[in-house]
């Protein structure tokens, strides 16, 4: 089923929109916590509603691997095995296969299970089959995401691969669709201007339900990546949804917004969660610094965020000093539910055209 979307607001070229699928609906420009292995780092099913998440990415590499595609199938899909009725996106798999240094060519890619160390053959095909079995509401293409910086020979082998297996899985989707699912294709490009051009052209050739914006953050400055994703936002349809992989720094999360981009995802509030780090208003925290010991104020003053409890820095600081997993937890509730905030805000600015001092107030703090 495509998204159907219906625009609230507009400020510049950010935009609020509610989003209809086959599950139910979301509120856009919207933030997805990864869910690796259908589970966020250190939360519950129930957090997600606690904190207001309505998109959970979950992966299609270590899914398939573990416990199995067809297992989770057999179990009713992601929603069902992992008891959360909200959306779940997919990624097809391709970024983490390719971390790994495959065999590629022209039909797909021959990689060792991390788990294993087995064999495993995967295709533009498998990759929309294993996540029909996953029963993501939206499922992503296998695409090729080569480092930056890469050579021009490098990110145009990147860009005719990616657009050659699109179109095949778009054949394959569409061939068994049921319905109950969305597909999205990815644009690549590397920092080239011209090959993003193209690269969306191509992939909007094959009429996707939505678009997403990869091959960013992945080693260039963040100068270049909002410089090219700003151009490549450009060339992809308003009708349709807008997708940034990978990318959830406050700055670059507000810049997309207002570039047009709908969704984003990023490990960033899970991963500093787990060493300590929070998010807030004044920039970084790490509360492991002996600066939080006698430090009675909440984790950020100027967030009111109750799923935590508002601990102190001061017991933050003791918990994580202790080893007591208890910290990770509360520091993931926190970082979650602040970004999660802060493109409700977005939302909140562009329905009253004040997108512009949110940026400038974000880009003061986290510049």
């Amino acid at each position: 089923m495509r998204p159907e979307l219906t625009v609230h607001a507009t400020d510049g070229r950010a935009r609020v929109q509610t989003v209809r699928t086959a599950r139910g609906t979301f509120e856009t420009p919207v933030f997805m916590p990864v869910g690796t292995r259908a589970a966020v780092r250190h939360l519950a099913a129930a957090d997600h509603d606690l904190l207001g998440v309505e998109v959970v990415l979950a992966n299609t590499y270590h899914l398939m691997l573990r416990p199995g595609d067809e297992r989770i199938a057999r179990l009713g899909g992601l929603h069902d095995f992992a008891g959360w009725q909200g959306h779940y996106l997919t990624d097809s798999g391709g970024y983490q296969v390719f971390s790994l240094s495959p065999d590629v060519d022209d039909d797909g890619v021959r990689f060792r299970s991390t788990y294993d160390g087995s064999t495993h053959d995967f295709t533009p095909e498998d990759a929309v089959r294993v996540q029909r079995n996953l029963g993501a509401d939206i499922q992503m293409v296998l695409d090729v995401c080569p480092p930056l910086p890469s050579s021009r020979r490098v990110i145009r082998a990147a860009v005719d691969r990616t657009a050659a297996w699109a179109a095949r899985a778009r054949t394959a989707f569409v061939g068994g669709d049921d319905g109950t699912q969305a597909q999205f294709g990815i644009v690549q490009g590397g920092t080239d201007e011209d090959l993003r051009r193209e690269s969306a052209e191509r992939t909007i050739a094959c009429d996707f339900d939505g678009y997403a914006v990869g091959g960013l953050s992945v080693g260039e400055d963040r100068v270049a990546l909002l410089e090219t994703l700003d151009g490549t936002t450009r060339h992809l349809p308003a009708d349709r949804l807008r997708y940034l992989m990978g990318v959830g720094d406050p700055v670059g999360l507000v810049e997309g917004i207002a570039m047009g981009v709908d969704m984003f995802d990023c490990v960033l509030p899970t991963r500093l969660a787990r060493h300590g780090t929070a998010l807030t208003w004044t920039g970084r925290k790490n509360l492991k610094n002996r600066e939080f010991a006698d430090d009675d104020r909440p984790i950020d003053p100027e967030f009111d965020e109750p799923a935590t409890g508002q601990p102190s820095r001061a017991y933050l600081r003791h918990l994580l000093n202790t080893n007591e997993p208890t910290a990770a937890r509360l520091l993931t509730l926190h970082n979650v539910s602040w970004l999660i905030g802060l493109v409700a805000e977005a939302r909140t600015a562009i329905a009253s055209g004040t997108l512009d001092e949110l940026r400038r107030r974000t880009a003061s703090a986290w510049g």
